[in-house]
C-alpha cells in the first residue's frame, strides 16, 4: 500500500446553503431561523461547476424532512443571504489585502478573494454576522487556482461569530493556519497545508459550533516530547461548554491525511459529528475524541457519532482514541457505524481511555493490510463510568480476530472482498460478503441513547475531495462498511 497520498488538484468546488432539518424533540430552544443552529441542522449542498467564478442566483429551498443530522440533498441551487455589501480583494482592486476589509464588515457582507494570487496571513476577523446574515469570505477561482493566504502568526483568525470561509488555500502560518474561537463558523472547500503547528485549531474558550466540510488538510502538525503533551495536530477542536452550551463540531466530506505530527483530528468538543470523511496516515491517532481541558466536568457529557468514514492506518499506532487523554475525560457515549478500517499493525483500532460510559460499533469492516487478524478494542486504560458497556452488531472482522464478546451477529472470514486494497479501492467486489448485510443503523445499546444520530450514511467518502456520491444500497440493503459496491 502506498504510504503517501497524492496532492489534490481538484477543479470542482462547492457552495453552500444551510437549511434546517425537521426539529427533534429537544430542539425547540433553537431559533426558528434558516439555518437552524447549532445542532439540528442539515446542509443542502450543490456542486459548483468546474471553472465557475461566481455564485448562481438565489432560490428558495424547502427544509429537509428528516430529523437525522447531516441530511443532504443535491437538488438545491446554492445561494447566500443578500449581502449588505460585496467587496472584491485582489491585485489592482480597491482592496488588495484581507486585513483592509476585515475591520469594516457587517452582517450579510461577502468578500470575494481573487484566486491565482497570494495574500498575507495574520488576518483577524472580529466583527460578527448573524444567523440570518452570515459574513462570507470566499475564494474565486482564477486560472484554475485558489487564493493563497500565507504566513502570519495565525493565517486566519475567526474571532467574530456567524462566518463562512470557503475556497481558500491556507498555509505556512507560524502557530495555526486557521484559528477559530467564535460560534457558528464554517470552513468549507478549503485546503490547509504545510502548517508547522496546528492546521486548524478551535480554542478552549469562546468557541461554539464549528463545521468543516469538503476540506483537505495535509502536512500539518508537529510531535511533542510525548504522544499526549505539546504535540501539534492537523485539526484540534474544542468548544466552550460554559459560554456555548450544546455546541458541536461537525466534520464531513473531508480528506485529512499525511500529518507531520500529532493526531489527524483531535476534538474536545461537547458533541462530535464525524460523517463520510477519509482519514489516512496520521502520526498518532487518526481520530481522538476526549474531554475538555480545564472545564467543569459537570457542565456536559461529551458524545460522538462517527458514521461512514474510511480510516487507513499504515503505521504502528492506534486508530481511534475515545474517552479521555489524561487531561480531560468525557464519561461520554460513542457510536461508530458504517466505517471501514484498514490497519497494518497489532495495535487496537479502538483505544478506549480514561472516563467513558459506553461504546457501540455496528456495520463496520475491519481489514489488515497483507492479511491477518485485527485487534479491535483495547480498554485496559478505560475508566468506565459504571461498568464496561460495549455493544454492536454486523461487523466484519478477519477470522481469528479478537472481537468484543458483547458484539452480536459478527461476520468473520479470510477476506472481506474489497476490490483492490493496494490501490485504495475499498469498495466491495461483486462477491464480497459485505454486500447487503448491514442492519438498520439505529442504536443497539439499550439505556445509553445518543441524541440525533445519523442512522446510516447518505454519501460516500472520497480519497480526495470530489463531488458527492450518493450511497445506494445493493440487494435492497446497505452493505457493511463506508462504501457500496458499484
Amino acid at each position: 500500500m502506498r504510504r503517501n497520498a497524492p496532492t489534490r488538484h481538484s477543479p470542482v468546488f462547492f457552495v453552500f446553503l444551510a437549511a434546517c432539518s425537521a426539529r427533534s424533540s429537544d430542539s425547540a430552544r433553537y431559533a426558528d431561523t434558516l439555518p437552524q443552529h447549532p445542532d439540528a441542522i442539515g446542509h443542502l449542498i450543490t456542486v459548483r461547476p468546474a471553472g465557475a467564478t461566481d455564485v448562481p442566483a438565489a432560490k428558495q429551498v424547502e427544509p429537509a424532512t428528516s430529523e437525522a443530522p447531516g441530511v443532504i440533498t443535491a437538488s438545491a441551487i446554492p445561494s447566500y443571504t443578500k449581502a449588505t455589501a460585496t467587496y472584491v480583494v485582489g491585485p489592482g482592486q480597491a482592496y488588495t489585502s484581507l486585513s483592509q476589509v476585515a475591520s469594516i464588515l457587517l452582517p450579510g457582507d461577502v468578500v470575494d478573494v481573487l484566486g491565482d494570487s497570494t495574500y498575507s496571513g495574520g488576518v483577524r476577523f472580529i466583527r460578527s454576522g448573524t444567523l440570518e446574515k452570515k459574513i462570507v469570505i470566499r475564494g474565486v477561482i482564477r486560472n484554475g487556482k485558489r487564493p493563497v493566504v500565507s504566513g502570519g502568526p495565525d493565517g486566519i483568525e475567526a474571532a467574530g461569530e456567524h462566518y463562512v470561509f470557503e475556497g481558500l488555500d491556507i498555509t505556512h502560518a507560524e502557530n495555526r493556519c486557521f484559528f477559530q474561537h467564535a460560534d457558528d463558523v464554517t470552513l468549507r472547500d478549503s485546503v490547509i497545508h504545510d502548517c508547522p503547528g496546528h492546521g486548524v485549531l478551535g480554542a478552549d474558550t469562546d468557541t461554539g459550533s464549528f463545521t468543516m466540510e469538503f476540506d483537505e488538510v495535509r502536512r500539518c502538525g508537529k510531535n511533542g516530547p510525548t504522544t499526549s503533551g505539546r504535540a501539534r495536530h492537523q485539526v484540534y477542536i474544542a468548544t466552550d461548554e460554559k459560554a456555548h452550551q450544546g455546541a458541536r463540531f461537525r466534520l464531513q466530506f473531508s480528506w485529512i491525511h499525511d500529518g507531520n505530527g500529532g493526531n489527524d483530528v483531535k476534538s474536545r468538543a461537547e458533541r462530535n459529528e464525524i460523517y463520510s470523511n477519509w482519514f489516512e496516515s496520521g502520526e498518532f491517532h487518526e481520530l481522538e475524541m476526549v474531554g475538555p481541558d480545564g472545564q467543569d466536568p459537570s457542565l456536559a457529557r461529551e458524545d460522538s457519532d462517527v458514521v461512514g468514514n474510511v480510516f487507513v492506518k499504515p503505521n504502528d499506532f492506534y486508530v481511534i482514541r475515545a474517552g479521555g487523554d489524561g487531561t480531560g475525560a468525557t464519561n461520554g457515549r460513542y457510536r461508530f457505524a458504517f466505517n471501514t478500517f484498514v490497519v497494518s499493525s497489532s495495535h487496537a483500532v479502538f483505544r478506549l481511555f480514561d472516563g467513558i460510559e459506553s461504546a457501540e460499533m455496528s456495520n463496520n469492516v475491519f481489514v489488515r493490510e497483507g492479511g491477518g487478524t485485527v485487534n479491535v478494542v483495547s480498554d485496559d486504560s478505560a475508566k468506565w463510568k459504571e461498568k464496561r458497556i460495549i455493544g454492536g452488531e454486523n461487523n466484519f472482522v478477519p477470522k481469528g480476530s479478537d472481537a468484543p464478546p458483547e458484539w452480536r451477529s459478527t461476520i468473520t472470514g479470510d477476506d472481506p472482498g474489497l476490490r483492490n486494497l493496494a490501490t485504495f479501492d475499498l469498495r466491495p467486489s461483486e462477491k464480497s460478503p459485505l454486500i447487503g448485510k448491514a442492519t438498520e443503523g439505529g442504536l443497539v445499546l439499550a439505556g445509553f441513547p445518543i441524541e440525533r444520530t445519523l442512522p446510516s450514511p447518505l454519501f460516500e467518502p472520497e480519497r480526495g475531495v470530489a463531488p458527492l456520491h450518493a450511497r445506494k444500497a445493493k440487494a435492497g440493503h446497505l452493505s457493511i462498511g463506508a462504501l457500496e459496491a458499484e
